[in-house]
């Protein structure tokens, strides 16, 4: 992003297929919301655990979603995802635990579990795997070395693979054999193609933690607010680290994204726009030489497989943005191993400038170059 950022002061109209939030603004609804909180309400400190109304809605969603009967008690606000990684791993293990994750995934994952003296195990997933966690692959690892706990993601950044549900339920199995405390990370739900049934942790294991966010589906990055939703038992310890380490979430946030879910056909039309994004990358980016491509059910990325062109991503990546002004992500921040010969493309921008993207990396001909 520094460097596309760099070319732009320059001059260069940069087309960003790095930055992995949406294109759009929060909800009217939303935003509508924040004013009226702004001019009627003194915005003063809210519960640590998150505005009643706003747990209570964020419930009653999972029972219109995915029909499951949620507690609003169950369901913790935090500081986006983020937040919520901090207090269920603070939560879920002491220092030196081990949490199997399956790679290529999110770098913050690794990241935040290192900054928090815990152990990340890379599971590796290929093509063959669907670039996703099995159970089999969980039970294989669990079985040779000790783990702790497993945190899944589907869809998953940065392939947008999600995990079928008959995998999930085997997935939740392993982890109750193998005693292993299991953390979903759902923050792209509902950015889905039909290729694969999505499927709720909340809705298999009571004793899982579940992750989500108002930042993807519901365009709201900025406002930096999620949800968990945690085992009965954990509230109030969540309660404790929450009211220390942040105090609360910003009440504005809360007030403002109680009204998300009121906002279905607009973010929806968003969604069909990322929709024919994903089609025309999965038809086009084939011919500019990226022809092995993860499954894209969901998000919005398409991670391609490049060590037919080249074993040094990063330096493809920066070829691209020099010579045709795009501005893609280099694999090697999701999987340090085999990361090297992928590049992860975002295509939450617009239509147009998606199709401007693919006319400019075909002019590249990298397929019949080579790098």
């Amino acid at each position: 992003m520094r460097a596309a950022n760099a070319r732009e002061a320059q001059g260069h109209r940069v087309i960003h297929m790095e930055v992995g939030q949406p294109g759009t603004p929060a909800p009217r609804p939303v935003r509508d919301a924040a004013v009226a909180a702004l001019a009627n309400d003194r915005l003063g400190y809210a519960e640590a655990l998150g505005l009643a109304a706003l747990r209570a809605r964020i419930a009653r969603h999972y029972g219109d979603a995915y029909g499951v009967d949620l507690a609003p008690s169950r369901v913790v606000i935090t500081s986006g995802s983020s937040g919520g990684f901090v207090l269920a791993f603070l939560a879920c293990f002491d220092a030196g635990a081990r949490i199997g994750l399956a790679m290529p995934s999110y770098p913050a994952y690794r990241n935040i579990m290192k900054a928090l003296d815990l152990v990340p195990v890379p599971i590796p997933s290929d093509a063959a795997q669907g670039y996703q966690l099995t159970a089999r692959a969980l039970d294989a690892v669990a079985g040779a070395q000790r783990l702790d706990g497993v945190l899944v993601a589907s869809p998953a950044n940065p392939t947008g693979a999600m995990i079928p549900p008959e995998q999930v339920f085997a997935i939740a199995d392993v982890a109750r054999a193998r005693g292993l405390r299991l953390i979903s990370d759902e923050i792209y739900h509902r950015l889905t193609y039909g290729t694969v049934a999505e499927t709720t942790l909340a809705a298999v294991d009571a004793n899982a933690f579940v992750v989500n966010s108002f930042s993807k589906y519901y365009s709201m990055t900025g406002w930096r607010i999620g949800w968990l939703v945690v085992p009965e038992n954990l509230v109030r310890p969540i309660e404790r680290l929450a009211q220390n380490l942040f105090i609360s979430v910003s009440t504005l946030s809360q007030l403002a994204a109680i009204h998300a879910f009121d906002a279905t056909a607009e973010l929806d039309a968003n969604l069909a726009v990322y929709r024919a994004n994903r089609a025309l990358l999965q038809a086009e980016l084939p011919k500019a030489g990226f022809s092995k491509l993860a499954p894209c059910d969901g998000a919005f990325y398409i991670y391609a497989d490049v060590r037919d062109l080249t074993d040094d991503g990063e330096a493809l990546c920066h070829r691209i943005l020099h010579d045709a002004d795009v501005a893609v992500t280099p694999g090697t921040d999701f999987d340090p191993v085999a990361g090297h010969a992928a590049l992860r493309f975002s295509f939450a921008g617009p239509t147009d400038h998606m199709t401007e993207a693919v006319a400019r990396l075909k002019r590249l001909d990298l397929a019949a170059r080579g790098h």
